[in-house]
């Protein structure tokens, strides 16, 4: 019966509370009446309330991937404007677990701008991360179409070799970066952050 007590205290204190609050008239407080009958019989036909209550199992607390994109798009990346306010909720989403609804918020941003590599770039970490990290063909499609409409900015090629290391894709990251430093112009500045995750690559490989 644990559950009929539970109901009634809670029926009994939510009466009290909007009386004390709002000190309802006759008519107000027959209709308050009436919901309160009414969810006490909808307990009654669907609920259980002769069940003995007892504690629920261990919520699934597996956390999302580490969001490496996050960590470091500013360092590549415009940090104001509208683009970057899409990937900023989309960053906090994917925090939270929620990777699918982060790829629909980059998905919306490029219904209105589709010709923006940053939200590409935004996608394809998004998608991928749905994907437990993976780099999945749409999510490589996403990296290699923002390549296309900026082919002169780096952040492309180095976030998609990010994402290929961060899946524990060695070769592909590689792959990525080699290609990326080869077309590098002379004097780049973020020549020498890309040749540290090369460096890095080799490391772990010494370490398998």
């Amino acid at each position: 019966m644990n559950g009929w007590i539970i109901l009634a205290a809670f029926a009994v204190a939510l009466g009290a509370g909007l009386w004390l609050v709002i000190r309802p008239g006759r008519t107000v407080a027959e209709l308050i009446a009436a919901a309160l009958l009414v969810a006490l019989a909808g307990y009654a036909w669907q609920g259980s309330p002769a069940l003995l209550g007892r504690p629920t199992g261990p919520h699934d607390n597996r956390q999302p991937p580490a969001n490496l994109f996050a960590d470091e798009r500013g360092k590549w990346l415009e940090q104001v404007g509208v683009d970057a306010q899409a990937l900023d909720a989309a960053d906090g989403l994917i925090r939270s677990g929620d990777a699918a609804y982060a790829a629909g918020i980059l998905r919306a941003g490029l219904e209105h701008r589709p010709r923006s590599a940053t939200l590409w770039i935004g996608l394809g970490n998004a998608i991928a991360q749905y994907a437990d990290g993976l780099v999945t063909p749409p999510a490589r499609y996403a990296f290699e179409h923002a390549s296309q409409l900026a082919p002169d900015s780096p952040a492309p090629a180095y976030f998609l070799g990010l994402a290929l290391a961060q899946s524990g894709d060695l070769d592909g990251a590689e792959q990525s970066w080699r290609e990326l430093i080869a077309k590098a112009p002379p004097g780049a500045p973020w020549r020498s952050a890309v040749e540290d995750k090369l460096a890095a690559i080799d490391r772990a490989r010494t370490l398998r």
